[in-house]
């Protein structure tokens, strides 16, 4: 399909030829061959695209509308359309994703960051944030981001060029207080601790740190806008801070912390932006951040420096008024921007129940409420199994909201088919990873049973009493069978399905077998127990074995290699107890009475709370009760 670009094109050839192969489209320039596209600028707050039979129009606010005006315009084409007409309105002047590539070991690699960047086009997304806790080079702080995977200045400088094509805004998103354990293990920074996550304010060594990873993180970028973390400093002033100045209230801590932050970030021409939660927790005789009586009093306002804006983050609520409530609230410290987040970081699952049904009403209240500035949270917690490419039903649903007043979910499904070249339908069987039978229905809970069915012990099963009597590995082995179907049909996105299908095989042999393993023990059932041993365990380590090569394969493609030898030591210790369990059941069958003691033990309920666990997220307390490592 050849179109000819005319008109007020020139700032758009990079990002055209750019998007060229995913558009299956050739490009061309004042010419009269193929379609001609001619580009203007066009109204404020507005995009238009016209068709009419051998000659189009392309009407413009900012770059980034071009882009998604473009794609609109290709969409039709290949559906075969010779007259079209539509105009967007522009809900939001900032939309976009922030990617976590640090608490979940997971760094985008550059080419996964630019196949990002091109979809997002193609929506019309235009900001972009890495959320990194260490994973860029500093070259003052050799320890910092020691032997994680980490970005270079070269990088990120070349993902800025890259983005801009497309006029996306990429901002650096860096942690300036709390949410740094990876570098404050290190002794090279005792003298910089709060605790083993915040740094210590008011030491002249914290504010040189600092100043170093603000001069770093902002450099390779064209924006001045910088955010700059400070949400979760759970001790804040409970640590060293106490033991050197005594007790004093975390507002008036935070408020001497933002002084001499903000000192540097002027001195850099910075325009920075936080997380507000402290400023509601400092003040909340519980450290709730939501608290719909809360009062804010003139204190937390004053503690805000001026030319700091906050960031309302907000995933768990579904009712408009909530979000009404605390947009206001938020208001009294100046304008907000609003973050909601796609729930895709609690293990193997992508939770889409949970992700719109929280997403719709603050959306629609950003909307009614004139909040301009939005972006979308995609966590990494505690090893990043969902793929980071899994997300992008959640980047196509915060996009249509900020083109259309109220889209229906079959006309944002119908822009992913075309921007992703993938199935909505398929992208969204990944909630039932996690919806296993009694909670398939659920729509309003963190359920991720996907990463304690993988990761707990056959032999101890911790979570087995909370699971007894469901019919879950017949659950896995059907939507294993979904999954298959699915790869052929997502275009670059069947390494996704491959992947699922896989988790999906381990889970429908593996989710009940400690319960198989104990029944059979205890009834003294030989015949299923010499079954399990010879069949069962054999063909699960062949399953588990195909998924760790195949999660590896994935990984390599979408991330930098560090950060893998997590889950290799995840799966190499599943792999490992299974064979324990085989060696313990094989001298069990021998006469050995004593070769299967950890299954005399009661199954009690996890935590001792009945049914299915919620966000059951961290490796360590899942797979045994005794420590895998003094914090895991």
């Amino acid at each position: 399909m050849l179109l000819t670009f005319t008109g007020a094109y020139e700032s758009f050839r990079a990002g055209i030829l750019a998007l060229a192969d995913t558009l299956g489209i050739t490009a061309a320039f004042d010419g009269t061959d193929g379609l001609v596209v001619e580009v203007r600028k066009g109204l404020r707050d507005k995009l238009t695209v016209k068709l009419n039979n051998s000659r189009a129009t392309i009407a413009y606010d900012k770059r980034i509308h071009f882009f998604r005006a473009l794609g609109l315009l290709v969409e039709q084409l290949k559906a075969g359309s010779t007259q079209f007409s539509k105009t967007e309105d522009i809900y939001f002047l900032t939309n976009g994703p922030m990617f976590d590539v640090s608490q979940g070991n997971a760094v985008i690699n550059n080419e996964s960051v630019k196949e990002l960047l091109r979809r997002m086009a193609l929506m019309g997304l235009n900001m972009l944030m890495l959320y990194c806790e260490d994973s860029y080079k500093v070259p003052e702080e050799p320890w910092f981001g020691y032997m994680r995977g980490k970005y270079t200045e070269e990088d990120l400088r070349a993902l800025d060029d890259y983005a801009d094509q497309f006029g996306i805004e990429m901002i650096p998103c860096i942690q300036t207080l709390a949410h740094l354990p990876d570098t404050l293990r290190w002794g090279v920074y005792k003298d910089i601790k709060e605790d083993n996550e915040c740094l210590f304010v008011g030491e002249e060594k914290t504010y040189t740190f600092i100043r170093h990873l603000l001069e770093a993180a902002s450099r390779p970028f064209r924006t001045k806008r910088i955010h700059i973390g400070m949400d979760e400093a759970w001790r804040l002033g409970l640590g060293s801070y106490l033991e050197k100045h005594g007790l004093v209230s975390k507002t008036e801590i935070m408020r001497i912390h933002l002084a001499r932050v903000m000192e540097i970030i002027r001195e850099l021409g910075l325009k920075p932006m936080m997380w507000s939660d402290m400023f509601f927790r400092a003040i909340d005789p519980q450290g709730k951040y939501y608290n719909e009586t809360l009062e804010i009093p003139e204190e937390s306002v004053n503690a805000v420096p001026d030319g700091m804006q906050l960031v309302y983050w907000d995933y768990y609520h579904h009712k408009a008024s909530e979000y009404d409530c605390f947009i206001e609230k938020h208001r009294k410290f100046g304008e907000p921007i609003f973050a909601g987040g796609i729930w895709t970081w609690l293990g193997y699952g992508a939770n889409w129940p949970k992700t719109f049904n929280t997403s719709y009403p603050a959306l629609m209240t950003c909307k009614r409420k004139g909040v301009r500035e939005v972006f979308v949270t995609i966590w990494g917690d505690n090893g990043t199994e969902c793929n980071i490419f899994a997300n992008l039903p959640g980047l196509q649903y915060f996009a249509e909201h900020g083109y259309n007043a109220d889209p229906s979910e079959p006309e944002i499904a119908a822009r992913f088919n075309f921007c992703c070249g993938a199935d909505w339908n398929d992208f969204l069987l990944m909630t039932r990873i996690d919806k296993i039978p009694s909670i398939e229905n659920s729509v309003e809970e963190p359920y991720n049973c996907s990463k304690f069915l993988m990761w707990q012990d056959v032999l101890t099963g911790l979570l087995d009493k909370n699971i007894e009597g469901l019919p879950i590995n017949a659950h896995y082995e059907k939507l294993a069978e979904e999954f298959k179907d699915a790869i052929g049909r997502n275009g670059a996105y069947d390494r996704l399905f491959e992947y699922n299908y896989n988790v999906a095989n381990v889970l429908a042999l593996k989710s009940e077998l400690g319960l198989q393993l104990t029944k059979a023990y205890k009834d003294d059932d030989r015949d299923t127990l010499t079954e399990l041993l010879t069949h069962t365990l054999p063909e699960l380590t062949v399953r588990v074995k195909v998924l760790r090569k195949c999660h590896k394969k994935l990984w390599r493609k979408t991330y930098q290699p560090f950060g893998w030898d997590i889950m290799d030591l995840r799966y190499g210790g599943l792999l490992i107890r299974l064979q324990s369990t085989s060696e313990q059941l094989t001298a069990y069958l021998a006469g050995d009475p004593d070769a299967l003691r950890e299954l005399e033990e009661p199954r009690l309920p996890y935590n001792g709370i009945e049914g299915i666990p919620l966000y059951t997220n961290y490796y360590g307390d899942l797979v045994s009760p005794s420590r895998t490592a003094p914090k895991a």
